[in-house]
This record gives structure tokens, C-alpha cells and sequence, in this order.
């Protein structure tokens, strides 16, 4: 039963990258950053298909956990699949972080921004949000790939 949401992972990463591949020689602003957020969107919904992949590869038929902690309180924090994504978590650089900073970037409005003259001009680097390069999340995918075939494999030889 895993192997179908694997498959479906897989399916959402390979979707991500095709929507990627296409903003080379892309010059259209709009277009390009439909792409990006195209992208972005399946590769969070692909974290969150983890997410059920991992209940199911426990039995769970039902269950469709919607963050970590949803899949911890359902599975236990003694499983191995729950330690490596709070591990994950925890690392700031992560592909699991890098998806979380993408998600709240996308999830709200962009920050108003003040003018810029003479009186208020500060020498602070302006936070620019998530790295949304083609090369950062052709990271990220890769990342979570790796993640999901590893989980397939160990679960696939039981």
C-alpha cells in the first residue's frame, strides 16, 4: 500500500521539476513566477503526501496527517521515520525547513515596502525571503526524493 503514495510523491516531485525545467528561456515575469509558485505548491503538497506514506507503511488506512506532530501523535515518536523528520526539523537548512520557509512566503501577502529617500536609507541588508532559485528547489525535490525512496526501500523489503 505504500508503494502507491510513494508513487504519488514521486509523481508530484516529478510534476515540480517539469514546471521547473521550463523557466529556462522564459523571460515572461508573470509566467515565470506562475511556475515557481506552481512548483513550490507541489512540492509542499508532496511533503505532506510524506506524511501519509509514512502512516501507511505503519497500517494506518486511515489516517491523514496533516503536519509532524499530527504523525507523531498518531505513530509514536519511537519510530525511525518520526526521529529523521524531527532531525530534519531541526536542521535550519533542510529540505523539510526550506519547504516551511516557502510555505509562509507564499501563504501571505507581500511586505509593504517604504520609499526609499535620502532620510531613511539604512545600510541593513532587507530580508528577501526563501531562496526560490531554480537551483534551490531542484535541491529541495532532490532531497525529498531521496527521503521517500529511502523510507520505500526499507519499508518494501518487510
Amino acid at each position: 500500500m505504500a508503494s502507491s503514495w510513494h508513487s504519488l510523491v514521486s509523481q508530484k516531485i516529478f510534476l515540480a521539476r517539469t514546471l521547473l525545467g521550463q523557466l529556462d528561456g522564459n523571460d515572461s515575469v508573470p509566467a515565470r513566477e506562475a511556475l515557481i509558485q506552481g512548483a513550490v505548491e507541489l512540492a509542499l503538497r508532496a511533503r505532506k503526501l510524506v506524511l501519509v506514506m509514512v502512516a501507511r507503511m505503519y497500517q494506518d488506512k486511515l489516517g491523514r496527517p496533516e503536519s509532524l506532530e499530527a504523525l507523531t501523535e498518531l505513530l509514536g515518536d519511537e519510530i525511525p521515520e518520526t526521529a529523521e523528520l524531527n532531525q530534519l526539523v531541526n536542521e535550519a537548512h533542510s529540505w523539510w525547513n526550506h519547504l516551511e520557509q516557502l510555505e509562509r512566503h507564499q501563504g501571505n501577502p507581500p511586505a509593504a515596502k517604504k520609499t526609499v529617500s535620502d532620510e531613511n536609507v539604512i545600510a541593513v541588508a532587507a530580508d528577501t525571503g526563501p531562496d526560490r532559485s531554480k537551483q534551490a528547489l531542484e535541491q529541495t525535490l532532490s532531497a525529498i526524493k531521496h527521503f521517500t525512496d529511502t523510507l520505500e526501500e526499507r519499508h518494501s523489503e518487510w
